[in-house]
């Protein structure tokens, strides 16, 4: 007769003991906490799609406030380097505009216009599309720092001694040569692009703070220069008749827009891009239903190509297949 309190196998005591009831894995069995670079690039593609179609309106005015937002950061900087003789103190609140912009989801140029770069090497939106984008967020982003410049200009939120050094430090960079402004911002943008991949790779808010905060304070600390502060720098010294608009637009912000534009693309494209597999949409392509924009389209087609839908998850309502939103090309 078998014995009534037979004792367990090791195994089924194992089992019972790694068994949790909150769904813990065994030992031995890893909580993945982190996107797959896959997973990161179709995220990056869904919040693109999103983005780029957006109305103009409703784009204009969130890089307006982005670009206002900015202001804060030239406050901040300004009057901490006029309190104290430590760069490295003076920079500890330099990220504050941009945490608010990242993390209030405001428009800012070369952060949410590096986006849709991933769309266009997918072929699934156009390239007027993109430069679509571009134009209207950076129009925005200049609108908002030209307003924010001139409140710091005439409202004497600065102080005489923090005036002081808020021309200085924007005559430094005024002053810069071209090359220089370039190969600096050019680094900037980098930084800016690898936010961006690292913001979609972040599973928290706390993670996100963070990760903008440090990213951004590189920008002073290695004296590198971002386009939209540094057009509020400009216009900062243009209201106060201590600089030409047009020399310093071309002389300083226009090196500054192209260094952080083709930084942060290099970044997508070569560095980004290119680690992910083919693997990255094949949720969008394994009913076979052609989804990518033809050449023509591409370059001058349609503005805002087909949306990036996966085949296995169907819109409730919504046919599977390619779908375009501004006609065809």
């Amino acid at each position: 007769m078998a014995d009534e309190h037979e004792q367990p196998t090791d195994e089924s005591v194992r089992e019972a003991v790694e068994r949790s009831r909150s769904g813990a894995p065994a030992v031995g069995a890893v909580v993945r906490d982190r996107f797959e670079t896959d997973e990161v690039f179709q995220r990056i593609i869904a919040a693109a799609d999103e983005e780029i179609d957006t109305g103009t309106r409703e784009l204009f005015f969130s890089a307006l406030a982005g670009g206002f937002a900015i202001t804060l950061t030239f406050l901040i900087y300004a009057s901490m380097s006029a309190k104290s003789d430590s760069a490295v103190v003076a920079s500890l609140l330099y990220p504050i505009g941009f945490i608010y912009i990242i993390l209030g989801g405001y428009q800012l140029y070369t952060e949410n216009t590096l986006p849709p770069v991933a769309l266009v090497l997918e072929r699934l939106a156009s390239i007027p599309a993109l430069l679509r984008t571009w134009v209207v967020v950076a129009v925005g982003n200049f609108t908002g720092g030209l307003l924010g410049a001139a409140v710091l200009a005439y409202t004497g939120v600065f102080p005489p001694s923090t005036a002081a050094v808020a021309v200085e430090i924007s005559r430094h960079g005024v002053e810069a040569g071209f090359w220089d402004l370039f190969f600096k911002a050019g680094f900037a943008g980098l930084i800016v692009a690898g936010v961006v991949w690292l913001d979609f790779a972040a599973r928290d808010t706390t993670s996100r703070f963070f990760l903008v905060y440090v990213a951004f304070l590189m920008i002073p600390l290695a004296d590198l220069f971002h386009v939209v502060v540094s057009f509020t720098e400009l216009m900062y010294l243009v209201f106060l008749g201590e600089a030409a608009l047009l020399p310093g637009m071309v002389g300083f912000v226009l090196p500054v827009f192209l260094g952080n534009t083709i930084g942060g693309i290099l970044l997508v494209t070569v560095v980004n891009y290119f680690q992910t597999t083919e693997r990255r949409l094949e949720a969008a392509r394994e009913d076979g239903v052609e989804r990518q924009l033809s050449v023509r389209e591409l370059i001058g087609g349609s503005r805002v190509g087909r949306t990036y839908v996966p085949a296995d998850k169907p819109p409730a309502g919504r046919e599977e297949g390619p779908r375009r939103r501004d006609g065809g090309g």
